[in-house]
């Protein structure tokens, strides 16, 4: 696990070192065990490493035999081992036993086919050199992960092509401008998250999952083209013939066992994150049958409604693992405020609670940890399973009445928000009444955070500018690949595409690496996702109970009080500490926005917002994101604010 970044087009080495180390600087978190660089003329790449597999020689960049290829690789490759011996038959000589070795011989093997033939997470930039170590190089190849567990961030600039692991470290580079994007200030506040595939910084891009491209170092600004590797199509085709006489649920327990087996691979102490859930109780049971010694930890809190502490350790004693718990009070959350808020590398309603979940994982002794991230949206365990269904019928009898009926709909709706301790809940439902066509997709409507009118308000603007954005055309292609799918699966595939990539995967990342942290996600393995994926719905959704296939697969695995409880979601009291302990700190944050947000963001309407929240008519997620957000900005971006420009324009053909 690392962080990579690279300079192309800059014929003045000297001229390219010098933004290289800023950013490898800013990245020393995601890599505290050393570094690596390579500088050529119109290429300059570095990484900063943490070390997992092959401790003594794993360093980067990694050369193929000839020095005609090198590698700088964030992430892991669970079937190198397997690669290895295939590519070793085929006349291939490795110098080390790391996963990085097995990236450049692939890609001499299989060229821009070789992500395909990686299981991991990864993302990865190899640049060619076809006269060897003295000539000149002649491209660079980056990919990323189907899943986009692993993200890599891109800009142009004066015809040089910058990459990095982290926004904050393209920035760092003081060659990108720090220039607010309000094309992606509209996304943050309608979904929590900035969406695939823009940042909040304008200019800088996302490389989406499951896509490469090469970049040409003659011809850097112009060349990158980004081309999908992987999609619905193919996650969902079943190339193998069912094997005969196994059914799903067999096939599912036996991709389980495999995955998880590849991601306990580690040199160094590992461990799970144990709530009190049926995920991570499915890591630890297979997990602990496979090794001994696994560690197990959770965050507990006074606040005893909140506490999943009580279930996890009985838990941990029936497994036998070495179990640690980490109390987490509101006085100490807001003691490490600041910390947890600048380690947001793009902001995030949500991402606070990983960052104290990496904290106490290191706090256990642990370098690499598991986590339960992918399960729901692949098996069906969140309420948009059902919502999106019903929101879908409110949104067909809503497109059979006139537009003035529809408005005067809104009426009651508000009403009934007055009267119902969900009230956020039901404004969603009345933008799909009212405007059933703000979404290509009913289940948008059910991950909104403020809904498309109120962002209306917020931002001053039209929502027509919307329908050009990067994050828009990301949004329709998920809704397009969807619709192949039955309606089911077609709700995984957008939880994927979105809520799990847009938000849950790039705080897990972002907020792990913040404590030189690495994270598995043994449910996004892509031999599972893609199994899960081709099942038929009525296997995986049988009688509308939530991960039924999962739980029948782990048999016996889980005690009877994890399968049978609701769920919870683990969340931090944030309702409890708004009000509290951190009230004055939130509040005086919304009081007195940043410049560069002032200028987009309509302050009356972000004080309503604390408003509503104070007098319990809307959830503190809410206020929360515009506190997150506010705070970004005032860190990150330096007063200037650009409107949706032609840049924007120009790689979103690049995508297209």
């Amino acid at each position: 696990m690392c962080g990579i970044c690279g300079v192309i087009g800059s014929e003045d080495q000297n001229q390219a070192a010098l933004p290289l180390q800023r950013m490898m600087r800013a990245m020393e978190h995601r890599g505290p065990d050393g570094n690596g660089v390579l500088i050529a003329p119109c290429a300059a790449l570095g990484m900063q490493r943490l070390s997992i597999i092959d401790l003594p020689c794993g360093q980067q960049p990694i050369w193929n035999e000839n020095s005609t290829l090198a590698v700088v690789f964030n992430g892991e490759i669970y079937n190198f081992r397997e690669l290895r011996r295939s590519l070793e038959s085929a006349g291939h000589v490795f110098r080390t036993q790391s996963d990085t070795e097995v990236i450049v011989h692939a890609y001499e093997t299989w060229g821009e086919y070789c992500p395909r033939h990686l299981r991991g997470m990864f993302a990865f930039a190899i640049v060619e050199i076809p006269e060897g170590k003295a000539g000149l190089p002649r491209r660079v190849f980056l990919a990323r992960d189907r899943m986009g567990i692993k993200p890599l961030y891109y800009a142009t600039m004066e015809n040089k092509f910058f990459f990095a692991s982290e926004v904050c470290a393209l920035l760092a580079s003081n060659c990108i401008p720090r220039r607010l994007s309000a094309e992606a200030l509209s996304s943050y506040l309608l979904f929590g998250a900035i969406g695939e595939t823009m940042t909040l910084v304008d200019g800088v891009y996302s490389l989406p999952p499951g896509h490469c491209g090469y970049v040409s170092c003659d011809q850097p600004s112009a060349s990158f083209r980004p081309n999908p590797y992987w999609s619905a199509t193919q996650a969902t085709r079943s190339d193998a013939p069912e094997p005969t006489g196994t059914s799903p649920v067999a096939r599912v327990r036996a991709a389980l066992e495999d995955s998880v087996r590849c991601h306990l691979l580690a040199d160094v102490p590992l461990g799970i994150f144990l709530s009190s859930g049926i995920d991570s109780t499915a890591l630890a049971a297979l997990a602990s049958r496979q090794r001994s010694g696994i560690k197990t930890f959770t965050v507990v809190f006074p606040e005893q409604e909140f506490s999943e502490a009580l279930l996890a350790r009985r838990t941990a004693d029936l497994l036998g693992t070495e179990h640690s718990e980490l109390l987490l009070s509101g006085d100490e959350m807001q003691l490490r405020l600041d910390d947890a808020v600048a380690a947001f590398d793009q902001p995030s309603v949500d991402g606070i609670n990983t960052y104290f979940v990496s904290w106490a994982a290191r706090q256990a002794g642990l370098k690499v940890a598991l986590s339960g991230l992918g399960s729901d949206e692949i098996f069906g365990g969140y309420p948009t399973f059902s919502s999106t269904p019903r929101v879908a019928r409110m949104m067909a009898f809503s497109r059979l009445l006139p537009s003035p009926f529809r408005a005067a709909g809104n009426a009651p709706f508000r009403a009934w928000a007055t009267c119902t301790s969900h009230p956020d809940s039901v404004f969603k439902l009345a933008g799909a009444f009212s405007d059933p066509d703000d979404f290509p997709h009913p289940y948008f409507f059910t991950r909104t955070l403020f809904p498309p009118r109120t962002v209306s308000q917020l931002l001053r603007a039209n929502r027509s500018g919307w329908e050009s954005s990067l994050w828009s055309a990301w949004m329709n292609a998920a809704a397009a690949e969807a619709a192949q799918l039955d309606p089911f699966t077609a709700v995984s595939w957008l939880e994927i595409r979105s809520y799990l990539v847009n938000m849950l995967l790039r705080d897990t990342d972002t907020m792990s690496m913040r404590h030189s942290l690495e994270v598995r996600v043994p449910f996004l393995d892509h031999p599972l996702v893609e199994l899960a994926l081709s099942l038929p719905a009525p296997i995986k959704n049988r009688n509308g109970m939530r991960k039924a296939l999962l739980i029948e697969a782990l048999g016996g695995l889980l005690p009877k009080e994890i399968v049978s409880q609701t769920k919870r979601t683990f969340t931090l009291p944030w309702e409890h500490w708004l009000r509290g302990p951190l009230r004055d700190r939130v509040e005086s944050g919304l009081t007195n926005c940043d410049q560069t947000l002032s200028d987009i963001i309509d302050k009356k309407e972000v004080r309503s917002v604390w408003r509503n929240f104070l007098a319990g008519r809307t959830s503190w997620s809410r206020p929360w994101s515009l506190f997150v957000l506010n705070e970004w900005v005032r860190r990150n971006l330096a007063g200037v604010t650009e409107r949706p420009n032609d840049k924007d324009k120009k790689a979103a053909s690049a995508l297209s």
